[in-house]
């Protein structure tokens, strides 16, 4: 099968559980999940599964990827800033739809990864940083979107404080022994969220890891 029936397979699996936008779509075929996917695995690489990474990580699975894109509602959107690059493949399906893409990654060798898989591809809108994620990216702030790939206790003030007015920030949030995927509202200064569903990520952790 070719790379672009598979990946057609793979949008069509997708919307037997979550009806796509058409720029959300569009994304997700543009981009060949099989690039971000380790060797061991490739054989699953268009299939809903989240995959091991290396340091006790996962690639998430594609569904979840189109749903944490569709959630941030980019229509029109310039930038948005990633906290916990992995793989790079909600990075790159992000770079798709937005004119930059900001990733920070706390594990070094994650993020060395994903920087030749974005130059393999010829992506040249992600801009990645090695760092502690809930600081934020202070230089390039205000977002008007950012995304947590990782379920956090709550979320740091200061990554509001780099919202732009009107962003949204997305997360999944440790609520008891549940993750809920939370949405972000900075209207007038003021954070407003509202719960979508369940999810399941890996946790945000402190500090890097060389």
């Amino acid at each position: 099968m070719t790379t672009t029936r598979q990946l057609q397979h793979l949008v069509e699996q997708i919307e037997t559980h979550f009806s796509l936008e058409p720029h959300v779509k569009e994304a997700i075929l543009s981009v060949d999940r099989e690039v971000f996917v380790p060797n061991g695995f490739k054989h699953l690489s268009y299939q809903l599964d989240a995959l091991p990474l290396a340091a006790s990580q996962w690639i998430s699975s594609p569904l979840t990827v189109a749903k944490m894109t569709q959630h941030l509602e980019l229509g029109g959107v310039d930038s948005v800033l990633e906290v916990g690059c992995g793989s790079g493949y909600q990075a790159a399906v992000l770079s798709k739809i937005c004119r930059r893409v900001f990733t920070i990654e706390r594990i070094d060798e994650l993020l060395r990864q994903a920087k030749m898989r974005f130059s393999a591809l010829g992506i040249h809108n992600i801009f990645t940083r090695f760092d502690d994620g809930q600081r934020g990216w202070k230089q390039y702030a205000p977002f008007e979107r950012i995304l947590f790939s990782a379920t956090a206790k709550e979320i740091p003030s200061i990554l509001f404080e780099q919202l732009a007015e009107g962003g949204i920030l997305l997360a999944p949030v440790e609520e008891g022994p549940m993750q809920i995927i939370t949405r972000f509202y900075k209207r007038n200064g003021r954070i407003t969220s509202e719960t979508i569903e369940p999810c399941l990520f890996v946790p945000i952790l402190d500090g890097t890891q060389k």
